[in-house]
């Protein structure tokens, strides 16, 4: 059994179904997910989409804002097409639908965040993903011409080496003819060929023990391509959330969106309550979050507590009730009533700035093959994203791949000799303790060291755990029955060993990467490709 479609889209977050809205006035879009159509990381983004629509806004400062806080490292031309795309995207959105707030004279309620000099947040309450998921999930349920499998988990790209040819990362001409997806209801592996294909499959918060990301967040995209022999860059710039709430083994971590510092929040130690950011910026609690989640950081450990506090009780109660009703009922749960409490907060993994290489069209090192969101590396974000732009990168390059994609399909064929999935493992569930126990060690040594501040010598024990379990998994996953779970696992060590080679070779501190033998810049700007 196969599949065929024209445009094969793997993920059904803000880019993959953007994409799909386009694409389907071209042919037939087969969206594919690993769990429920609606489970992304668009869903949970809180705060909101960042563009400029206001007139007392440029797009000169959005560029510099982005500029700034990508610390040297973005592509000055992509930060500009994104910005300026921006405007249009958004309203695209709102015809679709999405519902984003506004004053009461009808003009869109404009919020601000870390690393931004005006406000330049559309935002619906504090749940601006979950919005603009379900506009675009009922949009795309809607046409006739786009069909979501849930539950199918993509284990690798098809390319010529599936017919037998020798790849390595020189070959020119690769190309994808479509993905391997393993149907987790009948637990059968079926090839699904396309004319193209686009990865939106998201982030890879899951290398690490905290992290706001879901549980799907676990790199697939990522390490397929980079198995696949597609090139990958910049994967040591992790972004650390600085304020998710401190609630020990609780995961994902639950996000505390920067949006509440945009309204007045203030940052206090968890034992004088003193105040603390006008130390280390004199933007305060307003500074970009790789300088934010350090400070913290480096607070935590001169006190040796475990959390710092996020005061937003002189915020009016009723802002509070009307802008930021999830965190509200969030924090009531846990006995803590944020207009009157202090909340407990800790900096968490958030956001993977590094990824699967790609042109301002989002066209990857691999002919046929696309990319666009969190598993992508543009050159929008550099060192360090800016609040809210991730969004926004998503829609702006679903559309970019449109353009792009809507001159050449037709010339692009379905492969068909494609052999089928040879799967000769045997089930051996005594054994799966194994995935859980070196699932939770990835975790552990990648928080303790390659977390916010690095060393060499952290980095080199990094390495040579990761590369026995690499040794462990790979063994096992020869042996056993493909399963989603063996298949995470041997992603997020893929990108975890990623993260961890391009931090060795980042020989200064910039952006996100910090590391306290190398803690001054270079003069030399560079990416970090694999």
């Amino acid at each position: 059994m196969k599949l065929e479609t024209d445009f094969l889209v793997i993920g059904s977050g803000v880019a993959g179904l953007s994409f799909a809205l386009k694409a389907a006035a071209l042919g037939k879009v087969l969206v594919i997910t690993k769990a429920n159509k609606d489970e992304s990381n668009t869903k949970y983004a809180q705060g909101g989409i960042a563009a400029v629509v206001s007139g007392l806004d440029t797009f000169d400062k959005h560029v510099a804002d982005t500029l700034d806080a990508g610390d040297g490292l973005c592509n000055e031309e992509v930060v500009r097409m994104v910005v300026e795309q921006g405007p249009k995207r958004i309203q695209e959105l709102i015809d679709y639908g999405a519902d984003f707030d506004r004053s009461p004279d009808g003009t869109l309620n404009l919020g601000r965040e870390g690393g931004h000099s005006e406000k330049r947040i559309l935002h619906a309450r504090d749940a601006t993903g979950y919005e603009i998921e379900w506009t675009l999930l009922n949009a795309v349920q809607n046409h006739p011409n786009i069909t979501i499998n849930e539950h199918y988990f993509a284990i690798d790209l098809i390319t010529q080496h599936h017919l037998g040819r020798y790849v390595n990362r020189g070959t020119p001409d690769l190309e994808c003819y479509g993905v391997y997806a393993l149907d987790i209801s009948n637990q059968k592996v079926v090839p699904i060929l396309s004319r193209a294909t686009i990865l939106a499959s998201g982030g890879a918060g899951n290398v690490y023990a905290a992290t706001t990301n879901p549980s799907v967040a676990t790199g697939d995209g990522i390490a397929m391509v980079y198995r696949a022999m597609g090139r990958v860059g910049n994967m040591e710039f992790a972004q650390f959330h600085p304020t998710s709430f401190y609630d020990p083994g609780v995961r994902p971590a639950f996000l505390i969106t920067e949006a509440l510092r945009g309204a007045g929040a203030i940052l206090r130690h968890s034992f004088d309550k003193k105040p603390f950011m006008h130390k280390y910026d004199e933007r305060k609690d307003l500074a970009p979050r790789d300088i934010v989640a350090r400070a913290i950081d480096n607070e935590m450990k001169i006190s040796g507590t475990d959390f710092v506090y996020l005061d937003a009780t002189h915020i009016d109660a009723k802002e509070l009730e009307t802008h930021f009703p999830t965190i509200l009922e969030r924090c009531l749960t846990k006995g803590i009533d944020i207009r009157k409490d202090y909340i407990p907060v800790v900096p968490a993994q958030h956001y993977t700035c590094g990824g699967v290489v790609v042109d301002k069209q989002g066209k990857t090192s691999i002919n046929r093959l696309f990319a666009c969101g969190e598993v992508s590396c543009s050159g929008l974000h550099g060192a360090n994203r800016l609040a809210s732009n991730s969004l926004l990168e998503g829609v702006v390059y679903a559309h970019n791949i449109f353009e792009a994609i809507q001159e050449v399909w037709q010339g692009y064929s379905i492969q068909e000799n494609i052999p089928g999935w040879i799967d000769k493992g045997i089930a051996k569930t005594e054994e799966w303790v194994l995935i859980s126990h070196n699932l939770q060690e990835v975790q552990s040594l990648m928080s303790n060291y390659v977390g916010i501040v690095r060393t060499d010598l952290r980095l080199e024990r990094a390495m040579r755990r990761l590369n026995l379990i690499y040794d462990e998994t790979e063994a096992f996953y020869r042996q056993t029955k493909v399963a989603p779970e063996i298949c995470e696992l041997r992603n997020i060590i893929t990108c975890a060993y990623l993260t961890v080679k391009s931090a060795m070779i980042r020989k200064e501190s910039r952006g996100l990467h910090y590391t306290t033998d190398y803690p001054d810049k270079l003069d030399r700007v560079y990416d970090t490709v694999l």
